[in-house]
This record gives C-alpha cells, sequence and structure tokens, in this order.
C-alpha cells in the first residue's frame, strides 16, 4: 500500500515537473485530478508514516515495563518496591526534563554556543508548523519526534538504576538522573544525531548502540565505582550470589525488552518503509537469537551449568549489540554481532566481579560493554561507507564525555547529601525503611 502511495506521489509529481508545452496539452481537469491524486497520496503517506511512528513510541515505552520486570526479578525481594519506584519514576523525570530542555539540547538546530558540540533552542516546546507534512520529510509530527526521543531518554537513566539497585539514596539517584537525562544525555546526542561533529565526522550510529547504551553504561559503571559493592558481596576473594527475588518477573521482563526493541530498532527507520523496516525488525530478532545462544554456551563452558539469567543477558546484549548498524548490516552478519555480544557479556560480568564492581542486573556487561562492540561493528560489517576508525573515535568521545561526567555527579552527591543507605536500611531492606510497605507480602485471616 505504501509503495503505491508512492509511485503515485511520484508519478504525479513527474507530470507536474514536465516540459510545459507537454503540459499545455493535458487538459485542465486532468491536471486537477493528478494534483489532487498527488496531495491525497502524500497525506496518506505521512499519516501512514507517523501511525507506525507513534506504534514504535508506545513498544518503547513498554520497554520501561520490562526493565522494571528484569530488575525486580534480578533484585532481592526486601528491595522490590524500592526497585520498582525507581523504575515508575525514572520515565516521569526523563519526559519532564527532555520536555523542559532536552529535546532542543539534543536537536538545537544551530550549535551557535559551541559549533558542533552544544547549541540549544530554548526551554519547553514549539511545534511551528510540525503538525503539518512540512516536518520531517513527510514522516511524522513534531509531537511524534519529541515522544518517541523522549523515550529513548529515558531509557538511558533507567540503565543506571539496574546497576546501582539495592543500595543507593533515592533523592541522589533522581537528582543524577534530572541532570544525566535532562542536560548530559541530549548535549552528547546532538554530537551525532542532532548533526553535531561526530555526525559531520562520519560517525554512525542507526538506534543508539552508543548514544543511548554506552552513555547509560558509563554512568552505571560511574555509579558502581562511587558508591560500590552491596553488603556481603565479596568476602574473601569469593562471590557472594544474593538471589533473586522472582525468576519468572526476570523472563517477562525480558520478552518485554525483546519486545520494545522492534520499536526501538524498527522506529529509528523514522518512517514505514516497508522495505526497511521489515529489514531491521530481522537482524534485530536474529542479534538477540544468536546473543541468547552464545550467553548460554559460553556460561556453560564457563561456570559448567545451563546458566538462564545468562541467556537472558545474552539476548539484551545481542539487542544492544546490533542497534548501531540494524540497517546497514546484513542479516548473515548480524548473527555474527549477536554471537559475539553473547560471549562478550559473560566475560565483561566475570571481569567486574574480579574488581568487585557490584552489577545487580549486568547493565554495565550488557549495555556499556556490548554497545562499544556494536558501534565497532558497524566499521566491520557495514561496508564501505562506515570505516572502524571513525566509529573508535565515536565510542571514544563518548568515553571521554560520558564516564568522567557521571562520575563527578556521583561523587559530589556522595560528598554533599550521600548516596548510599544506611548499612541498616540496606541489611534489612529498603521496603521497609523507605516506602513503609513490602513488595510481597502474605497476610492470613485469623
Amino acid at each position: 500500500m505504501i509503495n503505491l502511495l508512492t509511485n503515485v506521489v511520484q508519478d504525479s509529481v513527474a507530470v507536474m515537473e514536465a516540459p510545459a508545452a507537454v503540459v499545455a496539452e493535458v487538459p485542465a481537469e486532468v491536471t486537477a485530478a493528478v494534483a489532487d491524486a498527488a496531495s491525497a497520496g502524500a497525506t496518506a503517506l505521512f499519516t501512514a508514516n507517523n501511525i507506525w511512528m507513534m506504534l514504535a513510541t508506545a513498544l518503547v515505552f513498554i520497554m520501561h515495563l520490562g526493565f522494571a520486570g528484569v530488575e525486580a526479578g534480578f533484585g532481592q525481594s526486601k528491595n522490590t518496591v524500592n526497585i520498582l519506584f525507581k523504575n515508575t519514576i525514572t520515565p516521569i523525570i526523563g519526559l519532564i526534563t527532555y520536555l523542559i530542555c532536552g529535546f532542543n539540547l539534543m536537536y538545537p538546530g544551530d550549535f551557535g554556543i559551541i559549533d558542533g558540540v552544544l547549541g540549544f533552542a530554548g526551554f519547553g516546546l514549539d511545534a511551528g508548523d510540525g503538525a503539518s507534512i512540512d516536518y520531517a520529510g513527510g514522516g511524522y509530527t513534531y509531537w511524534t519526534d519529541f515522544l518517541f526521543q523522549g523515550m529513548f531518554a529515558a531509557t538511558a537513566a533507567t540503565i543506571v538504576s539496574g546497576a546501582i539497585a539495592e543500595r543507593v539514596k533515592l533523592s541522589s539517584y533522581m537528582i543524577f538522573t534530572v541532570l544525566y537525562v535532562g542536560i548530559v544525555y541530549p548535549i552528547l546526542g546532538s554530537w551525532k544525531w542532532g548533526a553535531g561533529f561526530l555526525d559531520a565526522a562520519g560517525f554512525y550510529d542507526f538506534a543508539g548502540s552508543t548514544l543511548v547504551h554506552s552513555v547509560g553504561g558509563w554512568g552505571a559503571l560511574a555509579g558502581i565505582i562511587v558508591i560500590g559493592p552491596r553488603l556481603g558481596k565479596y568476602v574473601d576473594g569469593k562471590v557472594i550470589d544474593k538471589p533473586g527475588t522472582s525468576v519468572p518477573l526476570a523472563v517477562i521482563g525480558v520478552f518485554l525488552l525483546w519486545l520494545g526493541w522492534f520499536g526501538f530498532n524498527g522506529g529509528s527507520v523514522l518512517s514505514a518503509d516497508p522495505d526497511l523496516v521489515s529489514f531491521v525488525l530481522v537482524t534485530t530478532c536474529m542479534a538477540a537469537c544468536t546473543g541468547g545462544l552464545f550467553g548460554f554456551l559460553t556460561a556453560f563452558v564457563v561456570f559448567k551449568r545451563m546458566d538462564l539469567g545468562m541467556v537472558l543477558n545474552g539476548i539484551l546484549a545481542g539487542l544492544v549489540g546490533i542497534t548501531a548498524g540494524a540497517d546497514v548490516i546484513s542479516v548473515n552478519n548480524s548473527l555474527i554481532v549477536g554471537a559475539v555480544a553473547g560471549i562478550i557479556v559473560v566475560l565483561s560480568a566475570i571481569t567486574l566481579d574480579k574488581f568487585k564492581l557490584d552489577d545487580v542486573v549486568g547493565a554495565v556487561s550488557v549495555h556499556l560493554s556490548c554497545g562499544i562492540w556494536g558501534t565497532l561493528a558497524v566499521g566491520i560489517f557495514g561496508g564501505d561507507d562506515y570505516s572502524f576508525m571513525t566509529q573508535l573515535y565515536g565510542v571514544a568521545m563518548y568515553a571521554i564525555a560520558a564516564f568522567p561526567i557521571a562520575f563527578i555527579l556521583f561523587f559530589v552527591l556522595k560528598k554533599t547529601i550521600g548516596v548510599r543507605v544506611s548499612e541498616q536500611h540496606e541489611t534489612e531492606g529498603l521496603d521497609t525503611h523507605e516506602h513503609g510497605i513490602r513488595g510481597y507480602t502474605i497476610v492470613y485471616d485469623e
């Protein structure tokens, strides 16, 4: 249907751009009919594109439920309400701050403050003619653009939430989220998606292996370094497992994230182009499959057991890995990208534990380690139009910016209001002390 509409529009434009002598031979009624058909075709195409973008936005929104399920499932039952509170407040904070200033920092239009690095289009939203077909080449409206991009912004903060769970102060986490999502993430995002200096350099990141996942991952790494591991996590050189609340909930969360990724990557086509959208969905799905498979195989070799947790994180690793090049990496090569990501996520988790870096859900291994891999994979498998060195340059620029900024934010919070709850609260659980209720309560009538 969309291809037919596109052909109608193109044929109509061809008629209207024909030499004057030819057009003069066409009756006025026919010319008017062609013009009407072109207008109707363009409007229908615009509507179809916008509907797909809104659906993709809804799918990305569902990912927040997936993150909540994964984090609550892998976390301890005594901290369930605290975890769910953070995962509920995060998209709220993310969207409000993105509306106030984030959207216009990420897409400034003009880098008037620092060329290619920092620009600002003003506070709040101003659609102008953004609700019309003239916006974004007829792909979608200004409002759809804002909401779709806002969901990405909130995702970056959710990555941090999972890594530092079970010991971080809510007040400190919320302040960090406001600053990181409202200011830091959009400025860094503007370097590529806002037509900044990395975009000019040829750096490529289709849907955010680096811009979303690695930026969130650098924040998570800074957080777990400054805050420190949970009490009793590392004892006498041994890693002490802290059983999660609900494995079924974690599995549900991962499948919700997999579902949401169809909108995350598929929506990043920024139109309803049937060929490209379907191609992106296939590469996305297949990378998830090999990520899960090789996460399982690697864990089996290393741990000598069929580790469900590594299968789940392997799926997410494959999804993160393919996100940078889902539109330019072939289906066959997407299998390789996912497989390597599945191996990396296991080895990364082991490495973090060796350095006593306590990541509750494996967020750093999934989002940072595999985000870097996926971005570099574009330079390996993307074809002649993409340079490995340019991709490496982009990864380095984000590392140099995101990690120090996040570290400074956490460090300042630590030295001022504190970033960690008391030992008593951590030992007895954050639910009772911070929220006054427990996530799992069984009450029997007497």
